[in-house]
């Protein structure tokens, strides 16, 4: 598969990398089967995906434990990006989301960020982490200067303890301050065919000043595969269900559109989710597309995407298509 750098870090990932936020369960995604996760982890290392991206927060640990444990005998085919800033160990920080009976704050305290990084080593099984992210940003009721934020992560750097820094769901002024205080070279953002906000201001920002974009939800969390159908139903915690593309009257035109690209997907030879990453992907100033997967047929799918390239035309219809959905309402 074809690689991208990593902004200025000379590190090289593929265009589709592997998400595994569902792979840490819990009632956002419901019950996880850790074999499969792992079985799903090594079909998209086989399949040439090299950026695995995972977080303390994607099940309290789970995600970065089952993710270690996949990677031991691979760990160098594997780009390897976590996260910092969302605590639950003490009240340091703002309240964002509570969750299993844990609260969960945004920190980018330093003292809190260096508790993380270790933990995350050691979950991890590894001496060192690829790309270490700041997941949300610190808010006014909580505020830590982005400058005493990078300034510990660039002595992590220093120490050998991580490779990269970059941030996540960070806006352009916020960038500007990291920028100032050191060096970022990615920056994770919320990006699909149909949420496409960070086309207005964070893709040219990046896209100007060498930062690798490594986005998020490019699927919308499974439906823009098409197979999700109407009579699926999706519990009341779900991360779906805080999804208005889910709900049915919204759900219902997403699936006729896709219906109409399934010419598309004729021509090129390939599947819906393909046709929609290689579309991502394709798009000016993105990197790499984090795509989700908890099967092992679901990795190697994602990862086919790779290898499919649209036209100019192609891509301007399915972006016509997109567009004229308008939004998704509440």
């Amino acid at each position: 598969m074809a690689t991208r750098f990593l902004g200025s870090s000379g590190i090289e990932v593929t265009r589709v990398g592997l998400g595994t936020w569902a792979i840490g369960g819990g009632p956002w995604w419901g019950e996880t089967d850790d074999a499969e996760s792992i079985r799903a982890i090594h079909a998209a290392v086989d399949a040439g995906v090299n950026l695995i991206d995972t977080a303390p927060a994607y099940g309290f640990g789970h995600s970065e434990e089952v993710v270690g444990r996949a990677i031991q005998d691979r760990r160098d085919r594997v780009v390897l990006a976590t996260k910092c800033g969302l605590w639950w160990d003490d009240d340091t920080g703002s309240v964002f989301f509570q969750q299993s009976g844990k609260t969960v704050r945004r920190s980018l305290d330093p003292r809190t960020i260096r508790i993380e990084v270790e933990a995350s080593l050691r979950r991890l099984g590894t001496d060192r982490i690829d790309l270490m992210q700041t997941h949300w940003q610190a808010t006014p009721e909580a505020p830590t200067p982005i400058a005493d934020t990078m300034a510990c992560l660039m002595r992590l750097r220093d120490e050998g303890k991580i490779r990269a820094i970059g941030v996540s769901n960070a806006t352009p002024a916020q960038m500007d301050e990291y920028l100032a205080a050191g060096a970022i070279v990615s920056c994770q953002p919320r990006y699909s065919i149909l949420d496409r906000s960070i086309e207005a201001d964070v893709l040219p920002y990046c896209q100007k000043r060498g930062i690798a974009t490594l986005v998020y939800s490019p699927l919308e969390q499974g439906l823009l595969t098409g197979k999700i159908g109407m009579d699926r139903q999706f519990g009341a915690e779900a991360a779906r269900h805080m999804i208005p593309w889910f709900r049915p009257e919204n759900r219902r035109r997403v699936l006729d559109m896709l219906a109409r690209w399934e010419d598309l997907c004729d021509r090129h030879a390939c599947s819906m989710a393909q046709l929609v990453i290689a579309w991502t992907v394709a798009q000016p100033g993105v990197t790499c597309a984090l795509c989700g997967a908890r099967r092992p047929e679901d990795a190697e799918e994602n990862a086919g995407a790779g290898s499919v390239h649209l036209d100019d035309a192609d891509m301007a219809r399915m972006r016509r298509d997109a567009e004229a959905l308008g939004q998704p309402g509440t």
